[in-house]
């Protein structure tokens, strides 16, 4: 099965799962192939979701193993949900999905990554946790001896809650943030309290 093939199926995948997108657009990096992002929404709810479509061609490998494994590997597309239509996160969105071919990195839940700048246009966010998949857009799996296709939710986080999540860990943040009732999914939410006075050094 080829990387063009795997696409075909997921965008499938998504259009079975949350109906026609609403939008699309195409960001190409230096030495990458092609990266989509799909806009589906906003629902009734209000509720606008972002999902990369490019990804999940080749598995993720670490760049220091000898051989680069084409089949096995992790594969994996990233979703944002927000109560708005912010359409400027669509190229820093697909720049987090190249990172895995343009910097070598494994993505996994748990893991932060830095944009350096903010995340829409206006966003208080630089920064997003990879979230575990398994929610909205189950995963997608690919048989032949291929890891499954996994959909995570990227959650965008201030520089306090990173400074947080490395001192007290992914776990940490999640329950605080549940246990101050924030809304994930709202692009005006303020920072997490315990962020600010409890990150550490």
């Amino acid at each position: 099965m080829s990387g063009d093939e795997v696409l075909t199926l997921v965008e499938a995948h998504l259009l079975s799962v949350l109906g026609h997108d609403s939008g699309r657009a195409s960001v190409t990096f230096l030495g990458t192939q092609q990266i989509d992002v799909l806009r589906f929404g906003p629902d009734s709810e209000g509720v606008t979701r972002y999902v990369t479509l490019g990804a999940s061609r080749a598995p993720m490998n670490d760049p220091a193993a000898p051989v680069v494994d084409t089949v096995a590997g992790p594969r994996m597309e990233l979703v944002l949900s927000v109560r708005a239509r912010p359409d400027s996160v669509l190229r820093r969105l697909a720049m987090l999905a190249a990172s895995p071919a343009v910097d070598g990195v494994v993505l996994s839940p748990g893991t932060v990554l830095e944009i350096g700048e903010p995340f829409w246009d206006g966003a208080r966010f630089s920064a997003v946790l990879v979230a575990e998949s398994g929610g909205l857009i189950p995963d997608l799996e690919l048989g032949e001896g291929r890891d499954p296709v996994r959909f995570c939710p990227v959650l965008p986080i201030t520089t306090n809650e990173a400074a947080f999540k490395r001192v007290h860990g992914p776990a940490a943040l999640e329950a605080a943030w549940l246990q101050a009732g924030t809304d994930l999914r709202d692009p005006a939410r303020p920072e997490l309290p315990a962020a600010t006075g409890g990150a550490g050094g």
